[in-house]
């Protein structure tokens, strides 16, 4: 069973994206053929199994067969069918194989990390990275590296963590209290109110990315602290594997099949010659307009070169789009541009 070797931590953490269901006598649990992202287990009652429409046995709660999952895999290669009321536990394949990974990798001992933060919700930030689909696309090795050179950093209400127009220098996870995000404008100097974040959000990636200023101010609302990574280990370790660039040609593919260019120029630059039928936000509105994007479309993210657009895609890719960022971006594929003002 794939949880047996699990530290008792680390079982702890996962236990709480574990699930358990139920299912009445007659119903199907799932099909042969099925394309099924979870793990499921068998706790009680009895399934029977089937394969090409013929039944091969069964399995019953409680059994050793029903120690492990049940037909791993995707897609599934066979059917199961409830005899009678079971109960089973279900969780994200990916979620599981994650964890695992993590864990016999010896990335982190929650204990130790618990302990370091002097119980400040220790556990938690790391359940929401590990639950992030941009963490499943990390490899490994990767991942270990990530957490041997995070370094925690306390900080007090009302601390400036970063201030707009200063040069990026260390990406953040937030692991207790919460954050302001503001972005000075001409008619705001004061700061216009942009987010709050808490446990588990990240932030400082635009700047490192694109190689530019701080373009937003992030402050303590609450004491708290922060977990920090300095840039280059960033664009190293998290950023590029996180970026999928694609050639013109594909790009069209994308979009032909359901995707959406999205230029995050801005305004100006999208007005006087841009690429038809994309849509404009540009990289400093990424976040406020999220609810704007649809998570079932794949993205095609532009810009004059590649620095707004790897940016704007690792945010989208961070949060659970499907992002991707044009080769060369618009200055090197000038055949992409079909409209101006």
């Amino acid at each position: 069973m794939p949880l047996d070797g699990l530290k008792r931590e680390s079982l702890a953490a996962l236990a709480k994206k574990i699930s358990l269901r139920s299912l009445s006598g007659g119903d199907t649990l799932f099909k042969e053929g099925d394309l099924d992202a979870r793990t499921l287990w068998l706790v009680s009652g009895r399934l029977e199994i089937q394969h090409h429409g013929q039944p091969v046995g069964t399995v019953s709660g409680g059994s050793s067969e029903a120690a492990a999952p049940l037909c791993p895999g995707s897609p599934r290669g066979a059917t199961a069918r409830a005899l009678d009321t079971v109960e089973y536990l279900s969780i994200d394949s990916e979620l599981l194989d994650v964890a695992i990974t993590w864990d016999q990798t010896g990335i982190y001992e929650v204990a130790e990390l618990k302990q370091e933060f002097e119980g400040a919700s220790g556990d938690d930030w790391m359940t929401t990275l590990l639950t992030s689909k941009a963490f499943h696309k990390i490899p490994p090795a990767n991942l270990q590296a990530i957490f041997q050179r995070l370094e925690r950093v306390p900080y007090k209400a009302g601390e400036t963590v970063i201030r707009q127009g200063q040069d990026g220098d260390y990406f953040y996870v937030i692991v207790s209290g919460k954050c302001l995000v503001t972005r000075e404008t001409p008619l705001n100097r004061t700061g216009l109110k942009l987010a709050e974040l808490t446990v588990g959000d990240t932030f400082g990636e635009e700047a490192l990315i694109a190689e530019a200023k701080r373009n937003a101010t992030v402050c303590m609302l609450t004491d708290g602290a922060l977990m920090r990574l300095g840039s280059e280990d960033f664009r190293q370790l998290m950023s590029e594997p996180l970026l999928q660039r694609v050639s013109y040609e594909r790009a069209q593919e994308i979009v032909a099949h359901g995707g959406q260019w999205l230029d995050v120029r801005m305004p100006r630059e999208y007005q006087t010659l841009a690429i038809d039928g994309s849509l404009n936000i540009p990289l400093c509105f990424i976040r406020p307009k999220l609810g704007t994007l649809d998570r079932n479309v794949p993205y095609v993210v532009v810009c004059d070169t590649e620095r707004r657009s790897c940016a704007a895609a690792f945010i989208l890719v961070e949060l659970g789009f499907d992002a991707y960022v044009l080769n060369g971006g618009l200055n090197q594929n000038p055949q992409a541009m079909r409209r101006s003002a």
